[in-house]
């Protein structure tokens, strides 16, 4: 239980280019994991480990290592989770922050609280991860640290306590004055960092320092009582240890949000970033018991962070290793889990056997033989698991809250480029749906086509990479073609005789009816049998119904289905001998063909529901696009700071639009789309739909 104390589980998060990978790559180097600092622009950073990570420059997908950090005496075990900072891989945030304990988000000291750090943000509200911030990028040109702890505050509405005050900024950034021990520090360049010098308190910052180390210990105090009767009796009598185990118990509490400062790629702060870590984030101790649901009584139970509890866990991730297959990536919430042993997999109901297990370091594993509460492993050998997968004690089964996550918002088809790799593609595009739950994939009933879905454009364009190299399939991608409907105008009266003799039995059937679209509401056939007498038989009349239900998958203009019609059978007649149901059907199908060409035929396009969450300021871009796309909005209401647009919008004009949207509103726009009706195009759009066809 002292190691688990020990143990801290944290991701850093932020905004895209804040330095994450720059900053985990430090603390591998100061922690002894690597011996060389690896840089991102040289494509060499360890937890980029991805070819496209590397050429990009960018994260893709979260990387989890260990390392440990000595500190008063005590050493430390953090897994850390770098996850990545784009708005198309939010799902690896999501994901990674619905297992950790704790979160270092990093801030820009130029670009200050961004989109994605908005975003991220959120996320960490949703699961109340406690974090530390830490301003990075201090020696860049512009880097401002006050005015980010202002953004903090205003923008994100959280609680930001300066625990340092930076020394100098932009070129001559060169130290911390640590306010919580009230001493300054630097760091020695040609050491990369790693050796750190105590230095006076410049002269120019003593009033500073004064000021915020005041607002800190009066900040303290107010949260203890205990603190604040020391403070009124004596200001000075509250000790260094007392203003860590008060910030400490804000922090874990969610109170406030410690605030440090450095410059990753130049090597300062990362020391004093890991000391924070270990003092202010919590051991998987200090958050509460998880709690979970019994299949067999649907009771909500607890399990407690400890090794001799019944074993619980969640798959977070699942990804697919060349050599030794798919990994899942869990976190343990109670007990031990051995390789070799059976666990139950409560998502699917069956007991599985975990053959391997191993702890990561970036897309390196290291096999353990077993793994405690609170840590976060990886495990080989299950057959059916999917992200978010609670994997458990088979005498004590639980199923922990799974992970949701948002909806794809863009699409696109895709097609093999040889027949030969049909199979191959559809392999692969399964393996990928498998490890990311933002990716989907589905083929068109009516188009036939391979339609795959995710986050942006650049997310599947990021996979289309991978297809083709991992999976080797060459494959081309464009835009879905749109699903029209087809409509009738007019009301006809049509009249058809179907003969056909073969020398023996023949065929035979007549039919006279009207067609007119369907009454309003009615969707798909509208069958109204008015033959009197016995013209017609019962099992005839049902023959010409399926006839013309069959007949309307393919209307008159373009081939699309017919979305509605009404027919009303007035008349009709058949041979004793040479009429069968087959011939009634046929009949009926050759006559709505030709009829349905009377009747002014036209094209509906798909109409989508959509809602645009934009910032205020961009709200006139972002409705003028609309305007331009066809849309007709119904409502814009305010909430806090955001504008809901809820809009009908045709689907063909949405193809790319979260990318336009994104740049409209410098990556703070949001859309969510769904299907509403069929609508007939205006004039000008339609003469265009058919020309394009040569039917015009």
């Amino acid at each position: 239980m002292e190691s688990l104390e020990l143990t801290r589980n944290i991701g850093i998060m932020a905004h895209i280019d804040a330095g994450k990978t720059t900053t985990t790559e430090r603390i591998l180097y100061y922690t002894g994991k690597n011996y060389k600092i690896g840089e991102v622009h040289d494509g060499a950073a360890t937890m980029d480990y991805m070819e496209q990570e590397q050429e990009r420059g960018i994260t893709i997908t979260s990387a989890a290592t260990t390392v440990f950090w000595k500190k008063d005496d005590n050493t430390y075990k953090i897994n850390i989770i770098d996850t990545p900072g784009h708005v198309d891989f939010t799902v690896e945030v999501e994901r990674s922050l619905r297992v950790l304990d704790g979160a270092v988000a990093l801030f820009c000291a130029v670009g200050g609280v961004e989109p994605q750090s908005e975003t991220v943000w959120r996320q960490a509200n949703k699961y109340a991860v406690p974090r530390i911030s830490y301003v990075n990028k201090m020696d860049r040109m512009g880097a401002d640290y006050f005015d980010v702890i202002k953004q903090i505050s205003t923008k994100l509405g959280a609680n930001p306590i300066p625990l340092q005050i930076p020394i100098g900024a932009e070129d001559t950034f060169r130290g911390i004055v640590d306010l919580v021990e009230n001493k300054a520090y630097e760091w020695d360049e040609e050491s990369n960092g790693a050796i750190v010098r105590e230095i006076p308190i410049p002269e120019d910052l003593i009033d500073t320092v004064n000021e915020y180390r005041l607002k800190l210990i009066e900040g303290v105090a107010e949260e203890r009582e205990d603190l604040l009767e020391k403070y009124i009796e004596d200001e000075n009598s509250i000790t260094t240890s007392d203003i860590i185990s008060a910030i400490r118990e804000a922090t874990i509490s969610l109170k406030i949000t410690p605030v440090l400062c450095g410059s990753s790629f130049r090597n300062k702060g990362v020391q004093r970033l890991l000391d924070a870590v270990a003092m202010y984030l919590p051991s998987p101790l200090d958050k509460p018991a998880i709690v979970g649901t019994n299949p067999k009584n649907d009771k909500e139970e607890e399990r407690k962070p400890n090794a001799d509890e019944p074993f619980a866990g969640l798959i977070f991730k699942i990804t697919t290793d060349p050599f030794v297959g798919k990994l899942a990536f869990f976190r343990v919430y109670s007990g031990t889990l051995k390789a070799g042993s059976y666990v139950w997999n409560a998502t699917s109901g069956r007991k599985e056997r975990v053959s391997r297990i191993f702890e990561m370091h970036a897309n390196k594993q290291t096999a353990i033989e077993e793994i405690t509460a609170g840590n976060i492993g990886v495990l080989i050998g299950m057959k059916d698991m999917v992200t978010g997968t609670t994997i458990c004690d088979e005498q004590h089964p639980i199923v922990l809250e799974s992970i949701q996550f948002p909806e794809p918002v863009i699409s696109i088809a895709v097609e093999p480029k040889t027949q030969d790799d049909i199979d191959k593609l559809a392999n692969s595009l399964q393996k990928l749906a498998e490890e990311d739950p933002t990716f989907r994939v589905n083929t068109s009933e009516e188009t036939g086509q391979t339609i795959i879905s995710g986050m942006g454009e650049l997310h599947l364009d990021i996979l289309l990479d991978r297809i083709r190299r991992e999976f080797h399939v060459a494959c081309n991608s464009g835009n879905p073609i749109v699903s029209y409907r087809e409509a009738l105008k007019d009301t006809v009266t049509h009249h058809e005789i179907y003969k056909k003799q073969t020398g023996g039995k023949g065929q035979f059937a007549e039919l006279e009816f009207e067609i007119s679209p369907a009454d309003e509401g009615t969707k798909g056939l509208q069958f109204v049998n008015e033959v009197k007498g016995g013209n017609l038989t019962k099992e005839f009349v049902q023959a010409a119904q399926r006839g013309f239900e069959k007949a309307m998958s393919n209307g008159p203009l373009l081939g699309y289905p017919v979305l509605n019609a009404k027919i009303v059978l007035k008349d009709g007649s058949y041979h004793s001998v040479d009429s069968d149901e087959m011939s009634f059907e046929i009949c009926a199908n050759k006559a709505f063909k030709a009829a349905a060409k009377k009747t002014s035929p036209t094209l509906l396009e798909p109409i989508m529901k959509a809602e645009i969450i934009t910032p205020d300021e961009y709200l006139g871009n972002v409705t003028g696009d609309l305007n331009r796309r066809r849309a007709v909005v119904e409502n814009i209401s305010a909430k806090v700071g955001l504008q809901h647009i809820k809009v009908k919008v045709p689907l063909a004009e949405m193809f790319g639009y979260i990318t336009n949207l994104r740049s409209l509103t410098s990556g703070r726009g949001n859309m969510s789309m769904e299907f509403s009706n069929y609508a007939e195009p205006p004039a000008n759009i339609l003469k265009d739909l058919l020309s394009k066809w040569k039917l015009f």
